[in-house]
């Protein structure tokens, strides 16, 4: 440890078992506001070597926009349909399992 508060990357740490990493995370305080200085966890975990994969070809998860007003009917109204034509098809006893209608 550097500091209070502060960790040094740079020393060599033992893994954290399961059960310090959940009472960490429980004790940690959820309105914490993070300093204009605070490193990156990318820059951290970011490997040295050559990766699996390009950073392109997986970049970090982003959550869907929110939908509001008519779009969201919109959207339930669409889900709606294709449901309901799956269940129509099948109902006339015709198979659209692999996306083409067969007689």
């Amino acid at each position: 440890m550097a500091g209070e508060g502060t960790i040094d990357v740079d020393a060599e740490l033992e893994p954290l078992t399961d059960a310090e990493l959940t009472a960490a995370a429980l004790a940690a305080d959820p309105d914490t506001v993070v300093p204009d200085d605070g490193v990156s966890l990318w820059d951290i975990a970011t490997p040295v070597g050559p990766t699996l994969l390009p950073a392109w070809y997986m970049p970090a998860p982003m959550g869907a926009p929110k939908l509001r007003g008519w779009r969201r009917g919109l959207a339930r109204c669409g889900a709606l349909a294709v449901i309901a034509s799956f269940v129509v098809i099948n109902a006339y006893g015709l198979c659209n399992t692999y996306g083409q209608l067969h007689f």
